[in-house]
């Protein structure tokens, strides 16, 4: 959407790189549609923040506030330099009124979300530990953009999201290289196959 548009005029905002957006915890009115740019989304679990999403353009943000009124559920950063459309309960329904396309958008990605969520909680439960590594892999290497990850960062969150101990989470990780899907030079962990990273990580508990 161009920067002159009248909806970027009356409702865009913009936010720096590693800006954060808002915490969880705030009270928040507004939700936001991302115009530009990735935003990480992450969740206090027991004082250990951790990554739950990275969502890029056109996908959307805080709409809890403004759907329940309750205070923000997350935590969200800018990973680039994000401009987004933010709009207040009564300006998302005057949207809607001119454009009720923009509701079907919504309910749909809402559902997309609810199906994630519900894989990840299955992850969880039946402890895939595979497909939680692949899980956090894949955040890892979408907040990384086209860059390699850091491989001893990469082990201390699997150790602290995953439960693992850096023993098994070596073996799970030469595993993955031994499938293709990933690669590790020196300090850098690259992934080599994206898609099959990212089915192992949305089918693993299904």
């Amino acid at each position: 959407m161009a920067a002159d548009s009248p909806l970027s005029q009356k409702f865009g905002r913009k936010f720096a790189s590693g800006q954060l957006i808002f915490r969880e915890g705030d009270e928040g009115s507004e939700m936001f549609i991302i115009q530009k740019g990735r935003v990480r989304i992450t969740k206090d679990f027991g004082g250990t923040p951790l990554v739950v999403s990275v969502l890029d353009k056109g996908e959307f943000f805080g709409e809890t506030a403004i759907a329940s009124r309750v205070r923000r559920t997350a935590t969200v950063t800018a990973l680039d330099e994000v401009e987004v459309l933010g709009f207040d309960r009564e300006g998302l329904l005057a949207m809607i009124a001119k454009n009720p396309m923009i509701a079907l958008s919504l309910i749909d990605k809402l559902c997309r979300r609810l199906q994630e969520a519900n894989g990840k909680i299955r992850l969880l439960v039946r402890r895939n530990v595979k497909g939680l590594v692949a899980l956090q892999l894949r955040f890892s290497f979408q907040e990384a953009g086209h860059g390699g990850i850091p491989y001893g960062k990469t082990m201390e969150d699997l150790s602290r999201t995953v439960d693992l101990s850096a023993e098994d989470a070596k073996a799970v990780l030469d595993g993955l290289q031994e499938d293709g899907i990933l690669a590790v030079h020196g300090e850098t962990i690259a992934c080599m196959d994206a898609e099959k990273l990212s089915r192992l990580a949305e089918t693993a508990g299904g």
